[in-house]
């Protein structure tokens, strides 16, 4: 039993003197510019997972794979500038609540004229 307790000894002494030890490491400042690169190039990878946007790839002939690997293939500035576009486009029920505002004004106007009678909160002009 002392053989073995001394191994033990020896062994936690040489763990503890390892412990002292510097590790080599490397530490480098990541610039704002890669940390809105990746956060753009995940946006435009987010994008491409929609399963609308994937529908309209297989219907032109390119598979989700694909596409993905194009944007990883693209350069930071074409994923910004793409990314800048995805910020662009309008949002899926902007279009729909535009078109039924102004046709309610539409009808509106035209009840306050006399020319329908759509809305019985309304006296027309007549």
């Amino acid at each position: 039993m002392p053989t073995f307790n001394r191994i033990i000894a020896r062994l936690l002494i040489l763990c503890t003197f390892a412990l002292g030890m510097p590790l080599p490491s490397s530490a480098a400042i990541v610039g704002t510019d890669q940390l809105t690169a990746n956060a753009e190039r995940s946006k435009v990878l987010n994008f491409l997972d929609r399963a609308d946007v994937r529908a309209q790839f297989e219907a032109r002939g390119i598979s989700a794979n694909e596409a993905k690997a194009r944007v990883n293939a693209l350069t930071d500035g074409q994923v910004k500038q793409l990314a800048g576009r995805i910020d662009q486009l309008p949002a899926g029920g902007d279009g729909i609540i535009g078109a039924l505002v102004l046709i309610f004004v539409i009808l509106l106007i035209t009840d306050i004229l006399g020319l329908t009678k759509v809305f019985p909160f309304t006296r027309s002009v007549r």
